[in-house]
């Protein structure tokens, strides 16, 4: 039987990945019948966004159906966290084709190379990136609790994960909120919607991966639920 903090966190994390297929889908949709290319890219970030919880995900059912957790652990996070570039450099064009159309493929480009280096430190450092509570939680019930993964903040896996979400949230979110402050009638509530979107995402990520399994965690996760409604909004027509 899961746990309670299990049950929980695999109905948090569910919920995000469902609100983010959800919104993508409809966001293909849209961009496929009205022609809306950046529509499009959203619902890509959506998705990427929603993976970065399949970590939990897959643990949760394979602990509910199953009784047992992800084996081996590390793959817990390569599940999550080999999305962290993917997302990305599709948030970053789609941010760039909004705000710096004539640099975006600069933009693009830096953080493709950031990517790569990231997911090397990823998949080849992985005991070095993190703990997991398998091994350090004295308490840990196998497939009864969920496996919950901390980051080594001296170690670059986590250091580029930092300097992503600093990113994100200064030409991401920052720079749409800039942006509807310049605008005027639907187009600055537009920016607003994408700069509420992305803040989101940076805040809520960032907590989720230092708040430890319990009731905040479930707080965090139900305003995450909201990223891709915010997304959808800002560039539906």
């Amino acid at each position: 039987m899961v746990s309670v903090f299990g049950l929980l966190d695999g109905i948090t994390a569910s919920g995000i990945i469902l609100s983010s297929t959800i919104f993508g889908l409809l966001s293909f949709y849209r961009a496929r019948k009205l022609g809306a290319k950046l529509l499009g890219w959203a619902g890509l970030t959506m998705f990427f966004v929603g993976f970065l919880w399949l970590g939990p995900f897959i643990d949760f059912i394979l602990v509910f159906f199953y009784h047992t957790n992800i084996e081996p652990t590390q793959l817990y996070s390569l599940l999550s966290y080999l999305w962290v570039a993917p997302v990305l450099v599709v948030a970053m064009y789609l941010g760039g084709s909004l705000m710096f159309p004539k640099r975006k493929w600069v933009i693009v480009g830096i953080f493709i190379v950031l990517g790569i280096v990231f997911e090397y430190f990823l998949w080849f450092q992985t005991d070095a990136s993190f703990t997991w509570n398998v091994f350090t939680d004295p308490g840990f019930l196998p497939g009864e609790d969920l496996i919950d993964a901390s980051f080594i903040r001296t170690h670059p896996t986590f250091l580029m994960i930092a300097l992503f979400l600093l990113a994100a949230l200064i030409l991401l979110g920052i720079g749409f909120f800039i942006k509807a402050k310049q605008a005027t009638g639907d187009l600055r509530k537009k920016f607003i919607y994408l700069g509420l979107g992305f803040t989101i995402f940076v805040v809520c990520g960032a907590l989720d991966s230092i708040v430890p399994p319990g009731i905040a965690i479930g707080f965090v996760r139900g305003v995450m639920m909201t990223f891709a409604l915010w997304m959808y909004l800002g560039l539906k027509s």
